[in-house]
């Protein structure tokens, strides 16, 4: 399946490709590594997170559709595409704080983020830990808390070994891009491990000043419960018409769409991203 949307994430990126500049890839010395990004567009900057074992092609045509209006910076994270992977736990503060040392490489002082599943963890962790680097978060299946998973997930957590992994196409697709193609056990390892790392941050997203853009599927990881949980953390969920003005932050939900199927769903995505980073919101009848 992940190599399916793979390959079908590069036919999309490249269907694309006549109409914009090729982006522009480079490394950045960032905490031991060799980060590899991409810069393609113009305007405003915005920082683009891939969720765990994907890459930057991987996140297909969302990023060329952001690039017509922004700036995009697309990361790949720690062991990641061309990316090393180094002697350190993978962890969303870890991330977070690789994220704001690329921003310092690059001279990126302050920007937008957009994140997906784990990528988004690292966002709203970056936002957190680095919230002068953040101007405006889109977090795209993101929980705050381990316990607002589904239970499913929640089951298969304790199951996970390297040997679901280890020898599958996803470490042949992972090879195709790896500075060290003999690494992808302990990458793999160190993953399953952060499935375990404690995830308790309500308090730390109550005090977010930031605009954040929830998205989540309604079939997603993530229940649809915590995702407005997450979104009345933030001030949303009041009515907005007879005066009430609508909070700075929102909640986007996508029909029929699965944990894996939020990213591959482009257009729906841009529709929901692009005015959330213009500030524009539908007009209510007793509106101005």
């Amino acid at each position: 399946m992940i190599r399916a949307t793979i390959a079908a994430a590069l036919l999309l990126t490249g269907a694309l490709a006549h109409a914009q500049e090729a982006p522009k890839g480079d490394y950045a010395e960032v905490n031991g590594m060799r980060m590899y990004y991409e810069v393609s567009g113009q305007g405003e900057p915005l920082v683009v997170l891939h969720g765990a074992y994907m890459n930057i092609p991987a996140m297909g045509q969302i990023i060329p559709m952001l690039a017509q209006t922004h700036t995009v910076y697309a990361v790949e994270l720690q062991g990641h595409g061309r990316t090393n992977d180094i002697d350190r736990p993978i962890t969303y503060p870890n991330l977070a704080d690789d994220v704001a040392a690329f921003m310092d490489a690059v001279e990126l002082e302050k920007a937008d983020v957009f994140g997906y599943s784990m990528g988004s963890a690292a966002a709203l962790q970056l936002a957190i830990r680095h919230p002068q680097k953040v101007d405006q978060l889109v977090a795209a299946s993101v929980s705050y808390d381990m316990a607002g998973a589904q239970p499913e997930y929640h089951a298969m957590i304790p199951t996970m070994t390297p040997e679901m992994f280890v020898g599958t196409p996803m470490e042949d697709e992972w090879k195709k891009l790896a500075p060290n193609a003999e690494a992808f056990r302990p990458f793999v390892e160190r993953l399953i491990a952060l499935e375990h790392e404690p995830m308790a941050w309500q308090e730390d997203v109550k005090a977010l000043k930031h605009p954040v853009l929830i998205i989540t599927g309604d079939a997603d990881v993530v229940t649809l419960e915590h995702s407005v949980a997450m979104f009345r953390l933030l001030g949303g969920g009041a009515m907005g018409d007879l005066g009430n003005p609508l909070p700075a932050s929102r909640l986007a939900v996508l029909p029929a769409t699965s944990h894996t199927a939020v990213i591959g769903q482009a257009n729906l995505l841009h529709a929901f991203i692009e005015p959330f980073l213009k500030g524009e919101a539908p007009k209510g009848m007793f509106d101005n």
